[in-house]
């Protein structure tokens, strides 16, 4: 199962969204540099190492953004261990404005 996969059913088990959107943005972070364990390691396009989510679910009512970010950042926590490198999350609550 892919990367992609996993976080997309993690996070529908987990938050029942509305919307819900996983986007494999490591494409876009080819050539860029990061320290790892010591070494620099330069990204080159492949693997699924950054994504974007999207999110829209009834369990954000009343929780604060970092709290929101704090609750992806946990269910996530294995795929993040596992070579995710970057998420860039987008939670909102429903009815709350979205830019997407």
């Amino acid at each position: 199962m892919s990367m992609k996969t996993t976080m997309e059913t993690k996070l529908k088990n987990a938050f029942q969204p509305q919307r819900l959107e996983v986007v494999d943005e490591s494409h876009l972070h080819a050539g860029h540099h990061h320290e790892e364990s010591g070494h620099h390691v330069t990204y080159d396009g492949t693997g699924e190492t950054h994504f974007r989510i999207r999110i829209v679910s009834g369990k954000f009512e009343g929780m604060s953004r970092i709290e929101r970010h704090r609750s992806v950042n946990e269910l996530l926590a294995d795929e993040l261990k596992a070579g995710v490198h970057a998420l860039a999350i987008e939670p909102a609550a429903p009815g709350e404005k979205t830019r997407w």
